[in-house]
């Protein structure tokens, strides 16, 4: 759509090759804005789908994206690990997670 309203404003009409589309006419032109018209609502009507649906799911405690690596509870026994001397090349293994991702949970409260 908005390259034909690009073109339209260098005045350059469209014409379909495959559909019965000619915008250099004012039946063609009418009909374009009535697709383009319809399409939008079509993206409307399905954000509001979603979004009703995300709503949905919130009240029923579900949140979208991937679930944490680590979880307040691991977290906080990570936390115990370091304090007891443990390196963090320790708690990586033995916790099971990526030295990037401990670092960011450990930058997320600070440290």
């Amino acid at each position: 759509m908005e390259i034909v309203t690009g073109l339209e404003a260098r005045q350059v009409g469209f014409r379909s090759l495959t559909e019965q589309m000619d915008t250099t006419t004012p039946h063609g032109a009418f009909l374009f804005s009535v697709f383009g018209a319809l399409a939008q609502y079509e993206r409307a009507l399905a954000r509001e789908r979603i979004m009703t649906d995300l709503e949905a799911a919130r009240k029923r405690g579900k949140w979208g994206g991937r679930p944490r690596v680590i979880d307040p509870e691991k977290l906080e026994a990570i936390l115990s690990a370091l304090e007891n001397g443990a390196s963090k090349a320790a708690v990586c293994r033995n916790f099971g997670v990526k030295r990037a991702t401990l670092y960011r949970a450990l930058a997320g409260i600070g440290m």
